[in-house]
């Protein structure tokens, strides 16, 4: 594994840290920085960019507090709020996981890019060990740039200008199907109506492009047929699964993972359960994801044997429910 050294450049500086690679192609271990105590600029512009390159750092070793881990985060921007998520009640930005036996896990084990039915979806998590189970409870990661990057000329070319529907599906389930549950599903699809993301990202430090469909939160994508929709997205999804592309962590007590939700995937495993496995997490707020290219035309997406009776509100035939 190789290894750089982050010497911060200006000579006010007080600190100086480690960062070797762990995977191919995202994950890297980050030694010598102590998250207990504040962090001069040029440490946090040197680990902004240790981020965007690896994709994913490990900090082992950080007995913090939870004070501690909302202070690192804002070193990298407003966190945010998970609308639907185990929010602490004086820290509405700090998300606690203590599943145990009687407290199974969310559906968190679904390849996924945190939050994507926002408009302006996070730039990175991070996520703090304090109790592990014995066995089990790994993260699994995929760099979304190399799969991108290992798909054909062809492939990518006919990708570009795509744009993809994403929404909160997911988190529909917690809603009771009452009419006070369905009232309050309504609410928040205001909150968060269904939003666009284009298909081909591109990061906004590296300047590289980044797959940008996951399996958890988009729908469709834009303007193209159901079925040719769904299969294009079912074949871009399976290349997740692809082993070379993912850095599986295998975590230890008092670790902080920090990773970059701009081109980073992430499913946590849930085969410790009912063990205990007691996690806090703290979610950066994100910008618009930018497009590798410009948006097509969506009438260039479907070819129709006859128009949609859409296309002739004004001539066609009114249903009842219209009257």
């Amino acid at each position: 594994m190789s290894e750089m050294l982050f010497s911060p450049p200006l000579a006010s500086s007080t600190s100086t840290f480690t960062v070797k690679r762990t995977g191919v192609f995202l994950g890297a271990q980050v030694t010598g920085v102590d998250l207990t105590k504040p962090l001069d600029e040029p440490t946090v512009q040197a680990l902004k960019l240790a981020h965007a390159e690896h994709g994913v750092l490990v900090f082992p070793g950080q007995k913090i507090s939870s004070e501690n881990l909302l202070s690192f985060g804002r070193y990298f921007g407003p966190l945010s709020v998970h609308p639907f998520s185990t929010n602490t009640e004086n820290s509405p930005e700090l998300i606690v996981y203590d599943n145990k036996e009687g407290n199974p896990p969310a559906p968190t084990d679904i390849w996924h890019t945190d939050e994507t039915f926002r408009e302006c979806p996070p730039m990175g998590t991070a996520l703090c060990s304090k109790i592990i189970p014995e066995i089990g409870g790994d993260t699994a990661f995929a760099s979304m740039t190399a799969v991108y990057d290992g798909l054909s000329d062809r492939m990518q070319q006919f990708l570009s200008g795509l744009e993809a529907v994403h929404d909160f599906k997911p988190f529909r389930s917690l809603f009771p199907t009452t009419r006070e549950g369905v009232e309050r599903m309504r609410r928040f699809e205001d909150i968060y109506p269904a939003v666009t993301h284009p298909v081909v990202s591109v990061h906004p430090i590296t300047g590289r492009k980044v797959l940008f469909v996951n399996p958890q939160f988009t729908l469709y994508i834009k303007g193209m047929a159901e079925d040719e929709s769904r299969h294009l997205l079912d074949l871009l999804y399976k290349k997740t699964l692809i082993h070379e592309y993912q850095y599986r962590h295998r975590w230890e007590p008092d670790m902080v993972v920090f990773w970059d939700n701009r081109c980073v995937q992430h499913s946590a495993l849930h085969d410790y359960y009912p063990q205990r496995r007691l996690m806090e997490r703290i979610t950066v707020g994100g910008t618009k994801p930018l497009a590798a290219g410009q948006a097509v035309d969506v009438a260039q997406l479907r070819r129709y044997l006859m128009p949609p009776t859409s296309a002739f509100n004004q001539t066609r035939q009114k249903r009842q429910h219209e009257l």
